[in-house]
């Protein structure tokens, strides 16, 4: 009966069981990763919550899990530095055990810059952040997993991935490499039982974008970016990562599972080019 309670229904007869896993969500003290981290929890992993500057909003998250009968602790430290992130993973191991998941997921956009116009040091933030970041959490994960001979790897990376941004260079630049190290990284690990799979979020609502969101002019405007007639919500990206670490995509890597309601079709050619 234990386990029954870790299981999250996705449809009549099917269920979703994490039981046994650790799992790391870097940068989830809020918006996308800490809705990835509950559902990784609810389905019975325990989860790393990991925070750069919201401690106390990491710790609440950490403590709604646990007294949901959950298994989550709290990890502190800058993904763009490496020392940083391998004392992270000495955590996890001390607290949690061998880690099962990774999903990078913290990210920043950074400042609306013209290149040419912009500052490199906010370039090298960026990229810092958005694609080292995820290197350096997937090495030390690597060495862990091809230990034990299994692991995934979730790269958040964005539809920028795919469309240009103007203002956004080093945002685009992160998120188009972040993909191709997905690609090359599972083709490297696929011999090792260990899967790296993209997932490419559109417009989702979270606090961050609420300045547009919360906005009915800007808003209206957004919705004309995207095919289906809403935004994205967190509990939508939170699902589809749910799904690929678990078996039922056991036979997917080295691809991007794009979640964007559409965004990708060009909406804007629906009445004809």
């Amino acid at each position: 009966m234990a386990d029954e309670k870790n299981k999250v229904s996705y449809g009549t007869g099917v269920n979703i069981n994490l039981k046994g896993k650790t799992a790391l969500v870097t940068g989830s003290s809020s918006g996308l990763g800490m809705e990835i981290a509950k559902y990784l929890a609810r389905t019975g992993a325990s989860v790393a919550i990991h925070y750069h500057s919201e401690k106390q909003q990491a710790e609440q998250v950490a403590a709604e899990i646990n007294s949901n009968g959950g298994k989550a602790a709290v990890f502190g430290g800058d993904v763009s530095s490496q020392s940083d992130v391998q004392n992270i993973f000495q955590s996890i191991d001390e607290k949690l055990g061998p880690l099962d998941i990774l999903v990078n997921n913290a990210g920043i956009d950074g400042k609306r810059q013209l290149c040419g116009e912009d500052n490199p040091e906010d370039w090298v933030r960026v990229i810092g952040i958005n694609l080292m970041g995820p290197y350096y959490c997937s090495r030390e994960a690597v060495k862990r997993m091809k230990k034990n001979g299994h692991g995934v790897i979730i790269n958040i990376t964005s539809v920028h991935e795919f469309l240009p941004w103007s203002g956004y260079t080093a945002y685009c630049s992160a998120k188009a490499g972040l993909s191709m190290f997905t690609k090359t990284l599972a083709q490297e690990v696929s011999e090792s039982g260990i899967r790296v799979v993209s997932v490419a979020p559109g417009a989702i609502k979270t606090p961050i974008n609420k300045d547009v969101w919360g906005n009915p002019d800007t808003y209206r405007d957004l919705l004309t970016k995207i095919a289906m007639p809403r935004m994205g919500e967190t509990k939508d990206i939170a699902e589809a990562v749910t799904f690929l670490v678990s078996d039922m995509a056991s036979y997917i890597t080295g691809t991007t599972l794009v979640v964007d309601g559409g965004m990708l079709l060009y909406p804007a050619f629906k009445h004809g080019g």
